[in-house]
């Protein structure tokens, strides 16, 4: 192997890969940009170690893979000359929306599966990819998961396959339980609603992806409420076997890069309890709008697509 040629190794059956021999704080030259593109389409989420990036670094690194979103539609304070960046924190959501955020969120886990989710399919054009970057993380626990969306879709029955590939399902944001936190004073200040296809087509691979999660998928189409609800935890329970998942351990300087388009990921619940530190900043790559099995897009019904524009308004 030359040199300089970056590594990719396999870290699960069906998703996820560990990209070595490279260091993202410095310009990428094509053909390692094309290797990462490539490594990332055929494994859904790649990782990279004991990374030196920072805010500006982490932005020059996204940007050789497409155009960069706002920080988050509900982000009105990301960091002073770096729109882009989302850090995620449960300490800055508490001093944000008030110290019962946590107690309001977990109110809404209604089941073993809740808090997983594709990152903002409440827009129109959710993120095409993410990038995440570990700044400060504890010494234990906090571990991500992801599930590959296109195995989650081939492990279908051709049946439920095709009854997916019929249905369309209405994202947003969800309210929290108490309709005066400061959370459900932002979401409903900043709606954010669309319609997608329940079964998307990878505009750059074409495979087949069951295009539905807990986090922002509100309803499906044309079906009643017990119908949509029993169908929907159907799918939910079905994509996240970990047969299709991959888990994640973080160490300061880690990177984590996945393809939004086919995969959910599951931020960890297991240190609520305990006084640690856990800070990660997050990118987003514009993404377009999914298209169905039928070649029909998805459509906005409430708010704007998500851009590089701030939009939120603060409540």
């Amino acid at each position: 192997m030359p040199e300089n040629q970056l590594t990719v190794t396999r870290v699960a059956g069906r998703i996820g890969a560990e990209i070595g021999n490279v260091d993202l704080a410095e310009p990428l030259d094509e053909a390692a940009v094309a290797a990462i593109r490539a490594a990332l389409l055929e494994h859904k989420v790649v990782f990279f170690r004991a990374q030196r990036l920072d805010h500006g670094s982490q932005i020059a690194f996204a940007r050789q893979f497409g155009e960069l979103t706002h920080a988050h539609p509900h982000e009105d304070a990301p960091p002073e000359q770096f729109p882009q960046i989302l850090t995620i924190d449960p300490d800055r959501y508490a001093q944000k929306y008030g110290e019962d955020f946590r107690q309001e969120y977990r109110k809404r886990q209604y089941s073993y599966f809740a808090g997983w989710h594709t990152d903002v399919t409440a827009a129109v054009n959710p993120p095409a990819a993410s990038i995440l970057r570990a700044e400060t993380v504890p010494e234990f626990g906090g571990d991500t998961q992801w599930t590959n969306l296109a195995a989650a879709y081939e492990g279908l029955s051709a049946p439920l396959q095709r009854l997916a590939e019929s249905l369309r399902a209405v994202h947003r944001f969800r309210v929290p339980t108490d309709e005066s936190s400061k959370l459900s004073e932002r979401v409903n200040a900043n709606l954010l609603i669309a319609e997608h296809p329940v079964v998307r087509v990878h505009p750059e691979t074409g495979e087949r992806v069951l295009f539905v999660n807990p986090g922002f998928t509100d309803h499906i189409v044309g079906l009643n409420a017990v119908e949509s609800r029993r169908i929907l935890e159907l799918f939910y329970e079905h994509l996240t076997r970990s047969e299709y998942t991959v888990r994640f351990r973080w160490r300061a300087g880690d990177v984590a890069f996945w393809d939004n388009r086919a995969t959910s990921h599951l931020a960890p619940s297991d240190l609520d309890h305990l006084h640690v530190q856990r800070t990660l900043h997050r990118v987003t790559l514009i993404g377009d709008r999914p298209v169905g099995v039928d070649g029909r897009e998805s459509e906005l019904i409430a708010g704007k697509p998500f851009l590089a524009e701030a939009a939120v308004v603060a409540s």
